[in-house]
C-alpha cells in the first residue's frame, strides 16, 4: 500500500513539474510573441491545447476570449474562431464534417475535412441546421419536427429542449439567435398546419400557424399566437442586428418575394423594405450578413448574382449595389454523379449557387449546388474552386465561428 502511495505521488511530482516547465517557458515569451503566434492557429488548435497541459489551457482559453469578444464586437468573418460546418444527408445517416479557416488551397497543399461524431446521433440520426451562433448549433430532427438540440460540436456539450405543441399535418420553420440588449438566446418555432373546412360540397383546407419562442434557460415555450407570412425555409434564416431574417414564399401570380424578420427583444414580425431596380421585385434572392450589414444577393439571367447590401438598417435608401458575380460552373459539377441522390433533402435545396460569407480580405465564399465550394475575388474576377480532401459529395455549407465554453455559462440553461 505505501509503496503504491509513493508511485502516485512521485507521477504527480512529475505532472507538477511539466505542466511548471511549461509555464515556466512560456513565461520566458514575451506576451506580444504569445499572442501572435497564438492568433495565427485555426480554431481545433486551441481545442488541442486543452488537453496538453495546464498553462496551454489557459493560453487556448485567453486567446479564444479574445477571439470572441472580437466577434461580438466587429460582427465580420474574418476570426480565427472560424470554420465551415458542412451538413450531409447522403446516403443514410447525418453526418457533420468540418474544416477551418483560413483555407489553404494551393496546388501542393489539401486540407484535411474532418469528421465530427454527435453524442446525439442514436436518438436524432436524421437532423436538419437551423442556424450557428456564438458557437453553438441548434439542430431541429428532421423525422418528426419536434426535437431541438444546442450543440457545441467542438467540446460535444448538448442540450436537448423539451417538446412543443404538436398540430396535425405540420410543417415547420425554425430560428436561432442571440439579441444583444437582452442577453438573451431564443429558438422561434413557426409551424403551419392545415384544418379542414367545409363550405357547401367543397372541402377547402385553409393554413394555420402559430409562432412559438423558447429563451434558452427557461423551461417552457410560449406561444405568441399566429402570423399572416408564410416564411420559405430555405435558404436559413439570417441574424442581423438581434433580428432572424426570412423570404417569404411566393404567392400565385405575384413572384415577388417578401423580406421579413422577427425581433427577437419585442418578439414582433416586420417586413423590410428591399431595394429599388429593374426587376428586382421579381427575382429570387437570398439574404446574408456582410459586416454587420444585412446583404440581398438576386439572381439575375445568365447565372449572374448582384450584391445590394443595407448600409444603415431599416432604411429604404441606404440599399447600395456593391457589385456583380458573373457566371461560373466549377469542375466538379461537370462530373457525372450517382443517380440516387435523389433521396436526399440537401440536394433538392441546393438548386442555385449560394453566397456563404464574405471573407476579411474581401473574397466571396460560394456553393454551387449543394456540390462545390468556390472562392471568388472581387478585384479580378476570377473565381477558384476549393478542394478538401475527404469532403463528402452532397452537403449543406455552414459558417460557423467555435467556442471553448460549455453551453451553461453562455445561458443558464
Amino acid at each position: 500500500m505505501d509503496s503504491d502511495s509513493e508511485l502516485q505521488q512521485s507521477k504527480r511530482r512529475r505532472s507538477h513539474q511539466r505542466e511548471d516547465q511549461s509555464v515556466t517557458g512560456l513565461e520566458n515569451l514575451p506576451h506580444e510573441i504569445i499572442t501572435e503566434v497564438t492568433s495565427r492557429l485555426p480554431f481545433s488548435s486551441l481545442v488541442k491545447f486543452r488537453y496538453v497541459c495546464r498553462a496551454w489551457k489557459n493560453l487556448a482559453q485567453d486567446q479564444h476570449l479574445r477571439i470572441f469578444d472580437a466577434l461580438h464586437n466587429s460582427n465580420t468573418a474574418d476570426h480565427n474562431n472560424l470554420c465551415l460546418i458542412f451538413h450531409c444527408d447522403y446516403p443514410i445517416r447525418n453526418h457533420i464534417y468540418f474544416v477551418d479557416y483560413p483555407f489553404h488551397h494551393g496546388e501542393k497543399e489539401t486540407m484535411l475535412v474532418k469528421k465530427i461524431h454527435p453524442p446525439f446521433c442514436g436518438s436524432m440520426p436524421e437532423f436538419d441546421v437551423v442556424g450557428s451562433c456564438d458557437g453553438l448549433l441548434c439542430l431541429s430532427d428532421s423525422l418528426y419536427n419536434d426535437a431541438i438540440c444546442i450543440y457545441n460540436p467542438f467540446t460535444r456539450d448538448h442540450r436537448e429542449l423539451p417538446k412543443s405543441v404538436r398540430f396535425p399535418n405540420q410543417e415547420v420553420i425554425y430560428g436561432f439567435g442571440f439579441h444583444p440588449i437582452t442577453k438573451e438566446y431564443k429558438v422561434v418555432k413557426i409551424v403551419y398546419y392545415s384544418r379542414r373546412e367545409s363550405w357547401s360540397r367543397f372541402r377547402v383546407y385553409r393554413p394555420q400557424s402559430e409562432v412559438q419562442v423558447f429563451t434558452l434557460g427557461t423551461s417552457d415555450w410560449r406561444s405568441l399566437g399566429g402570423t399572416s407570412h408564410y416564411l420559405h425555409h430555405w435558404p436559413a434564416q439570417v441574424l442581423v442586428n438581434g433580428r432572424l431574417h426570412w423570404v417569404t414564399w411566393r404567392k400565385g401570380y405575384h413572384p415577388g418575394r417578401k423580406l421579413i424578420s422577427f425581433d427577437l427583444g419585442d418578439e414582433q414580425f416586420r417586413e423590410v423594405p428591399k431595394p429599388e431596380g429593374d426587376g428586382l421585385s421579381r427575382w429570387n434572392y437570398h439574404v446574408l450578413v456582410v459586416r454587420g450589414c444585412l446583404a440581398a444577393f438576386f439572381y439575375c439571367s445568365y447565372g449572374k448574382l448582384e450584391m445590394w447590401v443595407m448600409e444603415e438598417y431599416g432604411v429604404k435608401e441606404s440599399w447600395v449595389k456593391k457589385l456583380t458575380i458573373g457566371s461560373y460552373v466549377p469542375k466538379t459539377l461537370k462530373q457525372d454523379v450517382d443517380r440516387s441522390w435523389k433521396i436526399s433533402k440537401i440536394v433538392k435545396r441546393g438548386r442555385h449557387v449560394r453566397v456563404l460569407c464574405v471573407l476579411g480580405s474581401g473574397q466571396i465564399l460560394l456553393e454551387y449546388k449543394s456540390r462545390a465550394l468556390v472562392v471568388y475575388e472581387p478585384s479580378s474576377g476570377k473565381f477558384k474552386d476549393l478542394l478538401f480532401q475527404g469532403m463528402p459529395k452532397w452537403f449543406q455549407t455552414v459558417v460557423h465561428g467555435g467556442t471553448l465554453n460549455p453551453i451553461h455559462t453562455l445561458v443558464n440553461m
